[in-house]
């Protein structure tokens, strides 16, 4: 397979593209992330989600701390090229580090935002004590 439908993609001035992991099943929201050219492909090579780490700047293995790896069934690119959609298998059940099952824990009820999302396992239990 030639990486010339990465072409395709209308990468930001910094090299990425936003990526949604979107569970295959449900249909729920679990996380944005962003992707550079080489995750994507390698991503699409390996069938594991792979992103762009922009605070550590390097490639990030989604699991690959945690083992909660995102099998990826299929990737969709939006009507405007500059944003991709990943429909994924969430191993574990978890997908945000905060331990939750998807990263949008948080509703706006008034002026304030509040957790509306369980714990399923604590960040030390997943990362040990960092």
């Amino acid at each position: 397979m030639t990486d010339a439908w990465l072409d395709a993609i209308k990468w930001d001035r910094d090299g990425l593209v936003p990526a949604i992991a979107q569970e295959a099943g449900s249909g729920q929201v679990l996380m944005v992330a962003w992707m550079n050219r080489e995750a994507l492909a390698e991503t699409a090579r390996t069938g594991q989600a792979v992103y762009w780490s922009r605070s550590r700047r390097k490639l990030w293995r989604k699991g690959e701390e945690s083992g909660h790896v995102q099998t990826v069934r299929e990737i969709r690119l939006d009507c405007d090229h500059d944003v991709v959609l990943l429909a994924v298998e969430q191993k574990g059940g978890i997908a945000c580090h905060t331990g939750r099952h998807h990263c949008f824990f948080q509703q706006l009820q008034g002026d304030r935002w509040v957790v509306v999302e369980p714990v399923i396992k604590s960040e030390s239990e997943i990362y040990g004590n960092k």
